[in-house]
């Protein structure tokens, strides 16, 4: 079937809802009054996260996979992905019996390159990014007859993503708007046409990571600029679809650019606030709502928070670097004769002061101290700027010559 010989209308996405009826989750919507709180809106949590497979992506492999010939599914597919769609391909395709060969970049981590094989799939690690993948992923569709599975250039896919769409508004009828991550715009797409077809006074607006604005580029003939290292790696797509693309200029309202410390600072709410694990791309929503509160205030939204399937070390990582930017954890350099019993009188004054103390260096070896002296680097952690400025006070007070350092230059601060 090519990507074009299928209309994607209201009435295929609601055939694709009935069809996945009970093999995909009817994900919750929720409200979350402290999140509220925090946005000056009321937001409307549309939870993909809690898909089986951890994102949106299983309802489109779903309304997919259902409609292969007998042959095809004894032939085998193919797809290319980095995380989210390969597992969501993997799944059902191990739950239909098809034989499914899923190519990631090289540089994929490991945790889903072993998550998307403990679903039945056989990886094939070929090239530095995803095009790279592509291109090699049909060359195995040619070779071997197989099946490929594309994530958004496809018309099943998007309708069984649009399928997210019609669950929100049936949750909560009288949103004023939607925001919806955007990467190669399969999920907006489905949307829009769903909710436009049913409520067009509903508002959709799309963001993409600001390092990745390859549909607000691609709609406004602008030369691509994509390029780069983002959190929000769901949505790092070079080329945006070429089936979703006219949807999205007819439908969206608008598309904004989230830059990577709101991304950050998304992540970081939706855990600390919401109670939430987002990876980037699934946070990037709330990103786009913290980013321009004023635009949103008092505002009645649905949230597509697309996926959760973040590495604990970098969600582990974003957490920290929140609390060091709300200076609930700070890095303090000391200077101290380096001889016994120095240390113990520093880390009393911290103590009395109400700080706990996460980690000290010793750095004795620099030309620029006396061999009689020591920089101490003191990881901290506070309630918060004003109590990390008393401690800091209390120890200058108590002779120390102490200096708050970034986390930034702090290996790299000299005297």
């Amino acid at each position: 079937m090519t990507e074009t010989s299928k209309t994607i209308d209201l009435a295929a996405i609601r055939d694709a809802a009935a069809a996945i009826h009970g093999q995909v989750i009817a994900t919750p919507t929720l409200t979350i009054p402290r999140l509220n709180e925090h946005a000056g809106a009321r937001l409307h949590l549309k939870l993909e996260n809690f898909q089986h497979t951890g994102s949106f992506k299983a309802r489109g492999a779903a309304n997919k996979l259902r409609t292969l010939s007998p042959d095809a599914r004894a032939s085998g597919i193919v797809a290319c992905s980095a995380g989210n769609h390969a597992q969501g391909v993997a799944y059902f395709a191990q739950r239909l019996g098809i034989p499914a060969t899923i190519v990631m970049p090289i540089p994929t981590p490991f945790t889903k390159i072993e998550r998307t094989q403990a679903l039945g799939a056989k990886v094939e690690l070929h090239g530095e990014n995803l095009s790279d993948s592509e291109v090699y992923a049909h060359k195995l569709e040619q070779r071997k007859n197989l099946i490929f599975i594309h994530p958004y250039n496809d018309p099943l896919i998007v309708a069984g993503q649009g399928t997210a769409g019609l669950e929100l508004i049936a949750s909560v009828p009288d949103l004023d708007l939607i925001i919806v991550p955007i990467g190669g715009g399969g999920l907006i797409a489905g949307i829009a046409t769903a909710v436009k077809a049913l409520q067009p006074g509903i508002e959709i607006i799309g963001v993409e990571a600001a390092l990745y604005p390859s549909m607000s580029e691609a709609i406004d003939q602008r030369p691509p600029t994509a390029h780069g290292a983002t959190l929000a790696d769901g949505i790092a797509v070079k080329v945006p679809g070429r089936l979703t693309r006219p949807i999205i200029e007819a439908l969206v309202d608008d598309i904004v650019l989230v830059d990577e410390p709101t991304l950050e600072l998304a992540v970081q709410t939706m855990a600390d606030t919401a109670r939430i694990v987002a990876e980037g791309a699934g946070a990037a929503s709330l990103g786009a709502v913290l980013a321009d509160p004023t635009r949103f205030k008092g505002r009645n939204i649905g949230l597509l928070v697309s996926g959760g399937n973040i590495d604990r070390r970098l969600l582990a990582s974003v957490l920290l670097r929140g609390l060091a930017r709300e200076g609930r954890m700070i890095r303090v350099r000391v200077l101290i004769d380096d001889r016994p019993g120095a240390l113990a009188r520093i880390t009393a004054q911290i103590a009395d002061a109400g700080g706990d103390i996460v980690e000290i260096i010793h750095q004795r070896l620099f030309f620029d101290l006396s061999a009689k002296q020591a920089d101490l680097d003191i990881v901290i952690e506070t309630r918060g700027g004003s109590h990390a400025d008393e401690i800091i006070a209390r120890l200058v007070k108590a002779g120390f010559q102490a200096t708050r350092l970034s986390f930034r230059a702090a290996d790299n601060a000299s005297r």
